[in-house]
């Protein structure tokens, strides 16, 4: 008896929770019934209605949302191979036209795939590789160390569109293309420019084999700078060794000199004061000359041993 009597009750409970349903801030939603949409779309935040267990909800982000492209080989307006890698930025901006014509998210990449890459290889086709690469006519930095000769061989060819430019080109011929999907493009950028594998390899040859020539060059004037600065060390060495040289000789001049002049003086002193001197003289060359391990033979009469005789009577 009580289960008979919650029975209606559970019957309410899910015919309620099957028609409300929340939308969320970043959410937008269409209704469908039976596969069709019913009236517009829902893209305010709440609580709202449906029809239980007949309605069904498809819900889509309305937030910014990004397309990733495939790295791809396109030729230059020069017939140069290149690789383009592409992103982008879109958003549904009408729910229920995009639910019409694309269904989910998942087939909205795979249209865009295909627009975008078709937009992008014809904007490269008609234009050069410098066009694609630059944004502007920028005057280029030089480093002042590779000297007048790299700075005369380095320049910018001009161009007159750009890659902003170029950009600006895709993302509008694409806006028209999806213009009927009920979706916006928001912005197309190329994520990366490269050469392909076989040309790269070349070029970064060619880079490399540039390099080698200019540190080849400096390498050469920094060996012309060194024997340079060596020589100078040489000469300045040789010129003070010279000049210390002639010193040490005025030096020793003056002293020879004045060695003399003493000599002289003592000489020329009395008689007395010239005997001690020659005394004092005799003294020092003994210490000098004699030791314990010396032998000498010398006549008696010899003035070596004049101050060694025992003259006493």
């Amino acid at each position: 008896m009580r289960a008979l009597l919650l029975l209606p009750l559970i019957v309410v409970l899910l015919l309620v929770s099957g028609a409300i349903f929340v939308v969320e801030e970043w959410q937008q939603v269409v209704i469908t019934r039976f596969g069709e949409p019913v009236g517009d779309a829902i893209t305010e935040p709440g609580l709202h209605m449906k029809v239980p267990f007949v309605d069904k909800v498809h819900s889509f982000d309305k937030r910014f949302l990004a397309w990733d492209g495939e790295p791809t080989e396109v030729p230059t307006k020069e017939k140069r191979f290149i690789v383009v890698d592409t992103y982008a930025r879109w958003q549904i901006t009408d729910p229920l036209l995009f639910f019409k014509r694309l269904r989910d998210e998942s087939r909205a990449q795979r249209r865009l795939d295909g627009i975008l890459n078709g937009e992008t290889r014809s904007a490269v086709a008609r234009f050069a590789l410098v066009e694609l690469v630059r944004t502007s006519n920028r005057e280029p930095l030089v480093d002042e160390a590779l000297g007048e000769e790299e700075e005369g061989s380095v320049g910018l060819e001009g161009i007159d569109i750009g890659r902003s430019q170029i950009q600006t080109e895709i993302l509008a011929n694409a806006q028209t293309a999806v213009s009927e999907l009920g979706i916006t493009l928001l912005d197309v950028r190329f994520k990366r420019i490269n050469y392909v594998e076989k040309v790269r390899l070349t070029v970064y040859e060619r880079m490399i084999a540039e390099r080698q020539r200019i540190a080849e060059r400096f390498r050469s004037e920094g060996e012309g700078d060194a024997l340079r600065i060596r020589g100078e060390k040489e000469r300045e060495l040789k010129r003070i060794e010279s000049e210390a040289y002639r010193e040490a000789q005025e030096i020793r001049g003056r002293a020879d000199a004045q060695a003399t002049q003493i000599y002289a003086d003592a000489y020329d002193q009395s008689a007395d004061s010239r005997d001690f001197y020659a005394f004092l003289k005799t003294m020092e060359t003994y210490s000098s000359a004699l030791d314990r391990d010396t032998t000498m033979v010398l006549s008696t009469d010899a003035d070596f041993l004049r101050y060694l005789k025992d003259d006493s009577p």
